[in-house]
């Protein structure tokens, strides 16, 4: 059996979110975690992560991009992103405390009006703090 990698870019948003979740699951092996992904948003959450101490379960949202919600505030809900090859996982409101330290974010029209914000390309400043919450490569094919 020959295998071939595939295209990121050539993937369905569907199969773009599969990939994403097998590759950050893989991520959080490294530090004791077993990944269950969702068939449908659980509280907010795409995935729970239980930690191999049987103390810690995760609710986590599976974005391809920092966001932030104000849906998700004061849910105890994690997100987890891609960002220039690493991932992040960050508690949600933590990271909406972030963005308000480091962004303009919670003073834009998206925030205000709409209750959200994301971006593909956050501030170097962002990325700073964000630092502590940085999981490993996110290897794209």
């Amino acid at each position: 059996m020959k295998l071939t990698k595939i295209k990121y870019a050539e993937l369905s948003s569907k199969q773009k979110e599969v990939f994403n979740f097998q590759k950050v699951a893989s991520a959080l092996a490294d530090y004791g975690f077993n990944c269950i992904k969702l068939a449908d948003d659980w509280q907010g959450a795409d995935f729970l992560a239980y930690h191999k101490d049987g103390e810690q379960t995760l609710k986590v949202q599976l974005k391809a991009r920092v966001t932030i919600d104000r849906k998700y505030l004061g849910k105890d809900l994690y997100m987890t992103f891609p960002h220039k090859g690493v991932w992040y996982l960050i508690h949600h409101d933590e990271l909406v405390r972030i963005a308000g330290e480091t962004t303009s974010w919670l003073r834009s029209a998206s925030w205000k009006e709409h209750g959200g914000y994301s971006s593909a390309g956050p501030s170097q400043e962002m990325l700073e703090g964000l630092s502590a919450f940085a999981l490993g490569i996110a290897e794209r094919g």
